[in-house]
């Protein structure tokens, strides 16, 4: 991933689409926090999918929540979970301190059943 400041844009706007046609994704900043992305489309995919494509992978590498995935590829909360889910890409996410808590937790409670 390349990344352009709002300056280097403004002085060399022709940048960002050389990289769309290098395959390179382009993330614009502004005082040093993102601002846009720029990402370059597969010949004849179509922008539904393509879109639908990056949210899911932008969402797998946890760069962007969920709702940005949704809004990215134009669904609903849960028609978002169910494409996801489609994709093998889980919706929760626990840290292993998280995990270990649930876990104990649940063990508490088979404990009184």
């Amino acid at each position: 991933m390349h990344t352009l400041t709002d300056d280097e844009l403004k002085r060399e706007p022709a940048q960002l689409l050389d990289d769309a046609q290098r395959g390179r994704i382009t993330v614009v900043t502004t005082g040093g926090r993102p601002v846009m992305m720029a990402v370059p489309l597969a010949d004849g995919a179509p922008m539904r999918s393509a879109l639908l494509d990056l949210a899911a992978t932008l969402y797998d590498r946890d760069e962007i929540s969920l709702g940005i995935a949704a809004r990215i590829a134009g669904l609903s909360h849960s028609e978002m979970i169910d494409e996801l889910g489609r994709r093998g890409i889980a919706t929760v996410r626990y840290s292993p301190e998280e995990l270990e808590r649930e876990l104990a937790h649940a063990a508490t409670l088979a404990g009184r059943g």
